[in-house]
């Protein structure tokens, strides 16, 4: 049965103001008896978080649609004008390869242009950090990007920034969210267009970002040197294709191999599980094609080509995935040492990351002098920290364990864009030294010590799950662990609170950051495990980081091992296996 607060809703959209079409998804659905699906689809309201929105699309409250879309920009309409009495208020929208992207960013530009709100809108799919760069570019006080971006590809959503380029956070965030929930009706929502309010933008605006993008090159020699270098790209059916390719190109890389199989944008994403670079199936094509080619290097950025994902060859000659601290710290390591040598740094530069990558970024950072600070998850969050610091000191580059990565400060979200170009430039410096960005990273640990990092994600959907994880949450609040893997945890920091607790002296400390339901416990051998539920899907995250030192080339494997083993006792001892 269901619901009786369900079926009322049901009712009210079978007789509101809603297209037949969705009307006869609905009634679909209860033809078939799909009570599952009808109550997952109405149990509540699709909320507009702090970032935007994103869920399921389909008919019903709690799906991506038309009248879930158009509340949320009506309600966004709203609080621009509140903010911005009296001026010409522009947005830039983008959206991405996923079904329905081209159809809800023109939704969103109709409502913004019935509100007598100027609008940029690309003409074709674009990456997001491409929709972060026009804001400031063209003077626009918001944008909106419509992606859902490495989620199935069941997924949409609608991604809100604000007038910096950076996706919206305190006061506006919740400021928004309060005057989206305000539109209770579809019948709030001007969905008549103004066509004269709607302008398209394009190519002129690839021009410009991508000169910025090639400003951002350190080692021009090297590159020359190593022009040959074999890359191997995929867009995974998204929209890097646009650009990767081209910026490599300009970059000065002449021997660049596109994935042809995943290189047409497609919201089915036919070859792959999950358009996500993360997942080493998603890389299958590539590795492939890296094999035939003997390639130096493997990228492949997610649909919306804010993230990517790499694979270089081992010390035995095979291809492997590094992980997201991996590739960054790498990019850190690179930059510093090339703005070092470039006598570019003079003690006002710093890097930022966020609380759940690994701290050997923090490592590098302080041997070369260089200021570093940490924020909560999410690139708005590092936006904020640049836009706090803005002509007191200068942002070289920063990122997050999840393939995100952000080089320069012209685009104020994680950008797998500029991230390719300079992965590359960096492969190159390598090679020109004779080293493959395998045995480089081998360097690293020996100088900074060996960081191996393991993400463990449980998956728990609808109404059941979300009480699943705020109970797991509560439980490990109520009773942490002592010690885990052997070694006593001497700190726990609870993020909800902004407190952090020194076990060993009884000292507590603010943390300085805003609340985040996130717990932090660091253990006496250096081992640190955090526990996130993520604020745009259904799961909890538990990250794990482990150290040792490292002293030769020839020690690696058995150190390896040596992580390993404790990440699997600390998985053992959290009941997370």
């Amino acid at each position: 049965m269901i619901d009786q607060s369900i079926r009322h809703k049901i009712d009210s959209w079978l007789a509101g103001n809603y297209d037949e079409a969705t009307k006869s998804e609905i009634n679909g659905l209860l033809e078939r008896d799909e009570h599952e699906a009808l109550s997952d689809a109405f149990y509540k309201d699709l909320e507009f978080g702090t970032g935007g929105l994103r869920g399921i699309m389909g008919a019903g409250s709690n799906r991506m649609n038309r009248y879930t879309l158009g509340m949320a920009t009506q309600g966004l309409c709203n609080y621009l004008k509140q903010n911005f009495p009296n001026e010409q208020i522009k947005v830039a929208i983008a959206h991405d390869c996923r079904n329905n992207s081209d159809v809800f960013a023109r939704i969103a530009a109709e409502i913004f242009s019935a509100n007598g709100i100027k609008v940029y809108l690309f003409e074709e799919l674009r990456p997001t950090p491409e929709l972060s760069f026009a804001i400031r570019h063209l003077g626009c006080q918001s944008g909106v990007v419509v992606t859902a971006s490495h989620n199935p590809r069941e997924y949409n959503g609608y991604k809100v920034y604000w007038n910096d380029g950076a996706q919206v956070t305190a006061p506006h965030d919740k400021n928004i969210i309060a005057e989206v929930n305000r539109i209770t009706s579809i019948n709030d929502v001007k969905f008549e267009p103004n066509p004269e309010n709607i302008q398209l933008i394009g190519k002129e605006l690839d021009e410009a970002y991508m000169g910025k993008v090639l400003s951002l090159s350190v080692s021009k020699d090297a590159i020359q040197r190593q022009h040959d270098l074999k890359i191997v790209y995929s867009s995974i059916h998204g929209t890097g294709i646009t650009l990767v390719p081209e910026v490599l190109k300009r970059f000065g890389f002449t021997n660049v191999h596109v994935v042809e199989e995943q290189a047409t944008p497609d919201g089915n994403f036919p070859t792959v599980v999950y358009p996500n670079p993360e997942e080493k199936e998603a890389m299958t094509l590539s590795l492939k094609k890296a094999a035939e080619i003997d390639a130096d290097i493997v990228f492949a950025t997610d649909p919306d080509s804010d993230r990517v994902g790499i694979a270089v060859k081992d010390l035995k000659g095979e291809f492997v995935l590094l992980n997201g601290n991996q590739t960054g710290a790498l990019l850190i390591n690179y930059l510093l040492d090339a703005w070092q040598k470039a006598g570019k740094l003079t003690g006002r530069e710093f890097i930022v990351k966020t609380i759940v990558t690994t701290d050997l970024i923090k490592d590098i950072a302080e041997s070369y002098g260089v200021k570093h600070y940490e924020t909560l998850t999410g690139f708005k969050y590092i936006a904020e920290k640049i836009r706090e610091l803005e002509g007191k000191e200068v942002y070289i580059g920063g990122g997050e364990e999840s393939y995100g990565y952000m080089i320069g400060d012209f685009v104020r979200d994680k950008d797998g864009i500029s991230a390719c170009a300079l992965i590359a430039e960096m492969a190159a410096v390598a090679k020109d030294n004779g080293l493959s960005l395998f045995e480089q990273m081998i360097e690293m640990y020996e100088k900074y010590n060996f960081y191996k990092e393991e993400l463990v994600s449980f998956t728990k959907k609808g109404q059941r799950g979300a009480e699943e994880i705020q109970q797991m949450m509560a439980d490990m609040r109520s009773n942490p662990p002592q010690s885990i893997a052997g070694s006593n945890v001497v700190e726990v920091s609870d993020y909800k609170l902004s407190a952090r607790k020194n076990l060993l002296t009884g000292e507590e400390s603010q943390l300085g950051l805003e609340s985040s339901n996130v717990l932090q416990y660091l253990t006496e051998d250096g081992s640190k495990i955090s526990a996130r539920p993520s604020g745009t899907e259904p799961k909890i995250k538990f990250y794990i980081s482990v150290n040792e030192p490292l002293h030769s080339k020839e020690e690696f494997d058995n150190v390896e091992q040596k992580l390993n083993n404790k990440i699997e006792q600390i998985l053992i001892d959290l009941k997370l296996k």
